[in-house]
């Protein structure tokens, strides 16, 4: 198993493998079939052939308005052409499955390789989901403390109305008095 380091394939080609494809991370079948020294045509019959191991949540086939709109949206692959027939798309669990009806070394090295980057991402979107929760927190309390300053300067308003009424009030009396002491003069 030594010499097997020299099959594996840069992480950043891997990553740049995996789609994000009606809200799952999933890798495409030719993609798959290149990383795995296979053609597309093989991959496929072997999935086929095996179909009961990969429900719907481990691979499921592009619609052909999502074949039409990942061809327009990553045009032509550097093979030359998409191929005709929408491509298998495989979740996670779906690669994982892989290994066990693709036999060859270079396929199952590669499969624990892409289990391996999946996880790391799953694990960096769970820290960024447990950081945006923070910061709902934090805004929340933020919106929190807000509304509670609005009611202070609600209740420093009224006061200071009273206070302007209760200085009128007492202004009035003064000068009611006022005049009372200049007409008993």
């Amino acid at each position: 198993m030594s010499g097997n380091s020299q099959l594996l394939v840069p992480e950043e080609i891997i990553k740049e493998k995996i789609y994000l494809i009606r809200d799952v991370k999933v890798m495409l079948d030719m993609d798959l079939s290149e990383l795995y020294g296979v053609e597309t045509r093989v991959l496929k019959q072997t999935v086929r052939r095996n179909i009961n191991r990969f429900p719907g949540d481990f691979m499921f086939v592009l619609t052909r308005k999502e074949h039409d709109e990942f061809k327009q949206h990553f045009g032509t692959r550097q093979r030359g052409s998409h191929s005709k027939y929408p491509p298998f798309a495989f979740s996670e669990q779906g690669v994982a499955m892989l290994s066990s009806v693709l036999n060859s070394e270079r396929a199952i090295m590669v499969n624990i390789q892409i289990i391996r980057i999946f996880t790391r991402l799953r694990e960096i979107l769970t820290a960024h989901k447990e950081v945006l929760e923070r910061f709902d927190r934090i805004e929340y309390k933020m919106a929190e403390h807000d509304q509670k300053i609005l009611v202070i300067f609600e209740y420093l308003k009224q006061l200071e109305q009273i206070k302007r009424e209760e200085l009128e009030k007492s202004k009035r009396s003064i000068i009611k008095g006022f005049k009372s002491n200049d007409q008993k003069k």
